[in-house]
């Protein structure tokens, strides 16, 4: 039986980003998904129309229901919405602690609208980010979470990760697509206790939406399927990255 991956994010009309680029991107690791819906959005690849938010009764009993129906091998978090959203799927996270969970914080789309209210971020720094494995923000992110100011190089960056990580995250993915580095993209890997590891990727003279949606259900795939996080790192990057070339 091939793996499964509870996906717990929105949707996006344009097919760009949310649901629709997880699913892709846990196919083409060969990985099933289930899916939890919190969001529908209304987007083109330029603005968010219109959001929509799951009720959180709802998101978690989609999630209980779908964690009952299948064995499951990872999750992997996306567009939350709400502060009642992520206090419902940290509920049940809880209550399945052995599952490896994958964190993208879904803060605002790359056309700029806002997908999390901004009361529901201190909720998720406290109450989710330690049940998980894995966190992927990027540098603005990273900045929110961290409660600073946007990083201007990578030490500041880093300052920014080993601070959060303070709060009880376990690992740290820092993406690096909005780095000041135009030759390369390098995502580093933050763990407490252990030095930073880094992966680079030629930087792609084109935009992908959706692409830390495909990173970070890459990665979920392949803890799914028993790789080691550097393992699935490395794989999911490979993956993005041939995307990017195939446009």
């Amino acid at each position: 039986m091939r793996p499964r991956v509870l996906v717990v994010a929105g949707t996006d009309s344009s097919g760009g980003a949310g649901l629709s680029r997880d699913v892709e991107a846990l196919s083409a690791f060969g990985v099933r998904a289930s899916v939890a819906v919190t969001a529908v959005t209304a987007q083109t690849h330029d603005r968010v129309a219109a959001v929509e938010p799951i009720s959180s009764a709802l998101v978690a009993a989609q999630m209980t229901a779908a964690l009952e129906a299948e064995p499951t091998g990872a999750v992997k978090i996306g567009m939350l919405a709400t502060k009642g959203t992520v206090e419902a799927v940290a509920s049940v996270l809880r209550e399945h602690a052995h599952i490896p969970v994958v964190l993208d914080p879904v803060l605002v789309s790359s056309s700029g609208g806002i997908l999390l209210e901004k009361e529901a971020i201190a909720v998720l720094k406290r109450g989710l980010l330690p049940l998980c494995r894995l966190a992927t923000p990027n540098w603005p992110e990273l900045a929110v979470l961290a409660n600073a100011r946007p990083a201007e190089d990578e030490e500041a960056a880093l300052r920014q990760g080993e601070a959060l990580l303070e709060t009880g995250c376990q690992a740290l993915l820092v993406k690096g697509g909005h780095a000041p580095e135009r030759e390369k993209s390098t995502d580093i890997l933050l763990r407490r206790g252990e030095a930073p590891l880094r992966f680079d990727a030629p930087r792609a003279n084109t935009t992908l939406r959706g692409s830390g949606c495909l990173l970070a259900s890459g990665i979920t795939g392949g803890l799914a399927k028993g790789m080691t996080l550097e393992e699935g790192i490395a794989l999911a990057k490979e993956q993005v990255s041939r995307m990017f070339a195939a446009r």
